[in-house]
């Protein structure tokens, strides 16, 4: 694992603890080598942990749709900002340059940007880990959903399975580490298929 994509809010939220945890991952990640891939701005938890990774020495490659570059939201001082043509070249290129996928707190924005992800991954089309890295349970109701998704047959089991949740930021990145897909592509094999019916 070379790199790892981090979604999270353009806004800071209203506790002091998700700028703080983003902060923690930003410098984790630098001392860990690991390059953030992110999305390009300057504001809100994006800013945060873009700039905590540069000002512990570390890489930061943005992925920026030209409508926001406009808005004057770029974040002027990265490694390298990539400006792409929209939301959907974003999440593309973004999936190329990351090893893995963090989601910290944020809105909708985020919470599209991971399922994509996992739902790619559901797919077959990537393997890559992702994981929900909590602030003060912020994330214990979606987990909750997902459960709910696997009792009510829309979700296996073993894709419920395959995603880490959890505020603990070193043993979130021994776990990408270590990281082996679950076999869980429900299109793969009929006993999976009727599995889910």
């Amino acid at each position: 694992m070379r790199s790892v994509c981090v979604y999270c809010g353009s806004n800071a939220g209203s506790k002091p603890a998700y700028a703080e945890r983003a902060i923690a991952l930003g410098n984790r990640l630098a001392k860990e080598g690991l390059a953030l891939v992110y999305g390009g701005g300057n504001v809100g938890l994006m800013g945060t942990v873009a700039d905590a990774v540069l000002e512990a020495g570390g890489e930061v490659i943005g992925v920026i749709p030209e409508q926001l570059v406009e808005w004057e939201v770029a974040h002027k001082g990265l490694t390298r900002l990539e400006v792409v043509a929209n939301m959907h070249e974003r999440k593309a290129r973004m999936f190329d340059l990351a090893d893995g996928f963090v989601a910290l707190p944020g809105g909708f924005g985020t919470l599209d940007e991971m399922f994509e992800m996992l739902t790619w991954r559901q797919l077959g089309i990537g393997d890559k880990p992702c994981a929900f890295l909590d602030v003060d349970g912020f994330y214990a109701p979606l987990m909750s959903m997902l459960d709910r998704m696997v009792e009510e047959r829309f979700l296996h089991p073993d894709q419920r399975r395959d995603l880490w949740h959890g505020d603990d930021i070193g043993a979130m990145v021994e776990w990408m580490r270590a990281y082996r897909p679950a076999d869980a592509n429900k299109w793969m094999d009929e006993k999976r298929r009727k599995q889910l019916r």
